[in-house]
């Protein structure tokens, strides 16, 4: 690997909120020297995004981080339910329940569980302080904040930022430079790399309050979130189980949301006046927009710099730590020497039509969740409740998967990878998922007898699962051995032949599945296009 003069770091991550925070750590963890700069000296202090996905919570897992994470954020017996009604001092029209993160950490139906992570409901709010804690304790990491990225410019061998502190500027060299730096991202316009899609979606406005009363009103029948129905959609959110709450209010397109008062919002989302201390007030669009390219040359785009969109089912915040978790990877590999350059190509290959997809079924579930409600909700007697349970069944249909969105989960996929060999086309969808190994899917989640997941004994390069204990390895771990791939090579008990419906399986550094097969593989032809060294697909 190149050395470079200021001998900082050779990958530089611009931007430390959870996408940007997650690759460095991740980064760091493989043994690559990683800078971070933030241009804000302290982080917001507004809610932003408020789930944490399941599969986030998985990578979270690899990087030792998942429990500390699960006891962060609402109380541990505090229910993660869903409860929509007409307000929330008025009629209850549907719900769905949910665990609290003590009865998840306790095992409770674990059995059952398609990870060993289900999902966690923890503001931003406490989740970036415990990734930046642990990322100050990582040798090889350092992270500047009130430093802010000025230019870029790149060269045959490296890309040169200048970033200014406190009124300095210095030309800072890396290897790479990856813009984790939001909707407004500085790396992007750099590039010149433009957005497309929907510029606007959905308008809010959201009020971050302190209200013990309304904690108290909300303890008579406690959720995480609150759907109302007053004048306008609106979803009550709990960030501390107590007094915190996130007042979220969706307006048309094309409504100026400049004079909309949020103490009558509120008001009307609670239904009545509560005691309050407004924190603080964003106004703003929800959108689908995603970036034409997540690569140009040395510089790539992760998080919200590559993509944008309305928070309905909660990924906006969680596909940036895929693309961190998929860009980590990658960029380890080729600082360590055992893939080209070239496996880098892969990236925007595998991220950009996930983004696209995942925009699409969101924007189309927000459609769907913010369609008209009916005001007959509201009216007393028989003809309210006849209103309110048509428009249950309604909801039974559409928001299960909006806050169980497995499919976002665990069937994303890069089945049409480059590094991926025998994967096939499959849509993405929000709910749907199949439960089984395939190419370029993240490998499937089954209890070993020892307690641990399948995902834990993986290794932290590449993994060969031998499903049939007869299957020969050793022409593997030879070939991985002559191309300095690292191999780890383990045992999985043969119960689950509908799961891993294969003798072996080649599973990769970020848990998605190179591939599958038995005696007919050729090993070394096989690693060579899974680290990029072959251009083309073995079918």
């Amino acid at each position: 690997m190149t050395q470079h003069s200021e001998g900082l770091a050779d990958v530089l991550v611009v931007g430390a909120g959870p996408a940007g925070l997650t690759l460095a750590i991740d980064l760091a963890q493989r043994g690559v020297p990683c800078h971070v700069v933030e241009a804000t000296e302290e982080r917001g202090v507004n809610p932003r995004c408020n789930t944490t996905s399941a599969r986030s919570m998985e990578i979270f897992r690899r990087l030792g981080l998942a429990g500390e994470i699960r006891r962060a954020g609402l109380p541990g017996d505090y229910p993660t339910s869903i409860h929509y009604r007409t307000t929330l001092a008025g009629e209850d029209i549907y719900r769905i329940d949910l665990p609290s993160a003590r009865e998840v950490l306790a095992g409770e139906g674990k059995d059952g569980w398609p990870t060993p992570e289900p999902q966690h409901r923890i503001s931003q709010l406490y989740l970036e302080p415990i990734l930046e804690r642990h990322a100050g304790t990582l040798p090889g990491l350092t992270l500047e904040r009130g430093t802010r990225l000025v230019s870029l410019r790149q060269f045959d061998d490296h890309a040169e930022a200048v970033v200014e502190t406190a009124g300095e500027r210095r030309a800072l060299r890396y290897a790479y430079v990856v813009g984790c730096d939001g909707a407004h991202s500085t790396v992007r316009r750099q590039l010149g790399i433009r957005y497309e899609g929907v510029d606007a979606i959905q308008r809010f406005v959201s009020t971050f309050v302190r209200s013990p009363e309304l904690g108290r009103l909300a303890a008579r029948d406690p959720a995480w979130t609150y759907w109302t129905y007053g004048r306008r959609i609106a979803s009550l959110i709990a960030i501390d189980g107590e007094s915190l709450w996130l007042n979220h209010v969706a307006f048309a397109p094309d409504h100026d949301t400049g004079g909309e008062d949020p103490e009558q919002l509120l008001r009307e989302s609670v239904g009545k006046p509560v005691e309050h201390e407004v924190l603080g007030v964003v106004r703003w669009t929800g959108r689908r927009l995603v970036a034409r390219r997540y690569r140009a040359g040395r510089v790539f785009l992760a998080g919200d710099a590559a993509h944008i969109w309305i928070p309905v089912g909660g990924f906006g915040m969680n596909a940036g730590i895929q693309d961190a978790a998929t860009l980590g990877w990658m960029l380890a590999a080729v600082h360590h020497g055992w893939a080209p350059p070239e496996l880098l190509d892969a990236y925007e290959a595998e991220r950009k039509p996930v983004g696209e997809q995942f925009a699409a079924a969101v924007g189309a579930q927000a459609r769907t969740s913010f369609a008209d409600v009916p005001p007959e909700i509201h009216l007393p007697g028989p003809d309210g409740e006849r209103a309110r349970a048509e428009f249950a069944e309604r909801l039974a249909v559409t928001e299960p998967r909006r806050y169980s969105p497995d499919g976002f989960s665990f069937g994303y996929h890069y089945a049409g990878s480059p590094l991926v060999v025998g994967g096939g086309h499959a849509e993405i969808t929000m709910g749907d998922y199949q439960d089984r190994a395939r190419p370029g899917f993240r490998l499937p989640h089954a209890w070993l007898d020892d307690g641990r997941s399948v995902l834990d004994v993986l290794g932290h390069g590449f993994t060969l699962l031998r499903v049939n204990p007869r299957a020969a390895t050793t022409s593997w771990t030879r070939a991985a051995r002559v191309l300095g791939i690292p191999l780890a090579v383990v045992d999985l008990p043969g119960r689950w032949p509908d799961r891993y419906p294969a003798e072996l399986l080649l599973v990769r550094p970020d848990q998605h599945v190179a591939w599958m097969g038995g005696a007919e593989a050729s090993p070394e032809q096989l690693l060579r296009t899974v680290t990029g060294r072959v251009p083309a697909h073995q079918r």
